[in-house]
């Protein structure tokens, strides 16, 4: 039996972190460029000792246990066996580490070796891929049909993958060949597998995005469009029309602008560009000059706005962006009340301050309460641009509340009413956070 060919082993191990360099440039990727300058190390050690020294040659086993073989060459053989155990061991470290799921067939499409993140994809706890033909891991078509493309000899196969063990992953797969030895023909394939649902969630969000804002920008424009034509076409003379429409015109513009007014501030809070310079404010002033701003809409539906806060509550938080959460709240709590109901204000003092806007609505159903903070999610869209609504105000709530270290939580009841609550830390809480 011929002593194993240890030059292989370097080589498809170099052969794996170079291909996972050159495909994708990721974190997991730097690791592997770095093995493959160590597994050039070692290929370069052993093989310049074989070049410089003409004792080392390769030896049958029986060979290798003669006892007419030198001191030194046992020596040599000892100190090539312990390179050979630690460059096995790094490769199999530097594979178990990888977050990309790593996938090697041969022409038969059977796996012959894989790494943990492929256990993690195909969805088993234990055990080993090896030896499996591919058609036994996964159904999925496009993942049998990029190997098989590559193993027809196509320079590399790409494709978007979707699985639903561990609820919806997106993964980009990339497969490339692997040759023989002689160069002449592919004796298996390569596929790894990038993990790229975040990104594609991003994206879906971003169009989404898009569609929204295109959509609510869409009918303001329209709307004045059409009124400023007929104005065009008739006589500008017709005072009463020119009454008339000019309103319209000016709430379908002033509309437009909150918008952009909105989609901006909630760009710049996202982004980080917003400052939140918490100290001790009294939270009763705040409240006043919330209720006072909104004191006509409220009473133009006869509801009554109540500032239940103690006169000597102290919270800490921006006082200018506490106003603008709040002033969101009471005026979703308005809008969305019924003529001749309430809001309430009140504040809360325990291991956070807890600020609460209560309103004697219909309620909201139980499936819209999770989505309620997305940006340009309605429950009724139809009532809520009607009553001049942007659909972005319960997201600004929600991020200004997260730049204050804290959260935004709702509770409803049909029938009953609406609960929003602001949740921040208290003084002492968020000073020994700085600290640490």
């Amino acid at each position: 039996m011929e002593r194993p060919n240890t030059w292989w082993l370097a080589a498809f191990a170099a052969l794996i972190a170079a291909t996972i360099l050159i495909l994708y440039f990721k974190i997991s990727a730097v690791v592997a460029a770095i093995l493959s300058l160590i597994l050039g190390y070692f290929l370069a050690r052993v093989s310049s000792r074989k070049q410089s020294d003409p004792t080392y040659q390769v030896h049958s086993w029986d060979n290798y246990e003669k006892r007419h073989l030198s001191r030194r060459r046992s020596d040599r053989d000892v100190e090539t066996a312990e390179e050979i155990s630690a460059l096995r061991k790094l490769f199999e470290a530097t594979l178990s580490g990888m977050r990309e799921g790593l996938l090697v067939v041969d022409s038969d499409m059977r796996v012959v070796a894989s790494n943990p993140a492929a256990l993690r994809l195909f969805n088993l706890a234990a055990g080993k891929l090896e030896s499996q033909r591919l058609t036994e891991l996964t159904r999925n078509p496009a993942i049998y049909t990029a190997f098989l493309e590559v193993l027809k000899g196509k320079e590399q196969a790409r494709v978007k993958v979707e699985t639903h063990h561990w609820g919806r992953q997106v993964f980009d797969l990339l497969v490339v060949p692997l040759g023989s030895s002689d160069g002449q023909s592919t004796q298996g394939a390569i596929g790894v597998f990038f993990d790229i649902t975040r990104l594609d969630k991003l994206e879906r969000v971003r169009q989404e995005f898009l569609s929204n804002v295109s959509h609510e920008l869409r009918t303001p424009l329209t709307v004045i469009l059409a009124f400023v034509e007929t104005l065009e076409y008739s006589s500008l003379d017709d005072v009463e029309n020119s009454r008339r429409f000019l309103p319209i015109i000016r709430r379908n513009a002033a509309r437009m602008q909150h918008l952009i007014d909105d989609i901006l501030e909630l760009s710049a809070i996202e982004a980080g560009s917003v400052k939140v310079e918490a100290k001790d404010i009294q939270l009763h002033p705040i409240v006043d000059d919330v209720v006072t701003s909104l004191a006509a809409k409220a009473s133009s539906r006869t509801i009554i706005v109540n500032n239940c806060v103690d006169p000597g509550m102290v919270v800490f938080a921006d006082s200018r962006r506490l106003e603008q959460m709040l002033t969101n709240l009471v005026d979703n709590a308005i809008k969305f009340n019924r003529d001749g109901g309430t809001v309430t204000v009140r504040c809360e003092n325990g291991a956070r301050t807890r600020i609460l806007v209560q309103d004697t609505g219909d309620g909201i159903p139980a499936h819209h309460l999770e989505r309620l903070f997305e940006r340009f999610y309605r429950i009724d869209r139809a009532r809520s641009r009607e009553i001049g609504g942007t659909g972005l105000g319960l997201a600004i709530v929600k991020h200004l509340a997260l730049a204050h270290g804290g959260e935004v939580s709702v509770e409803s009841k049909l029938g009953e009413g609406t609960v929003f609550a602001i949740d921040i830390p208290r003084a002492e809480t968020r000073r020994v956070s700085a600290k640490s």
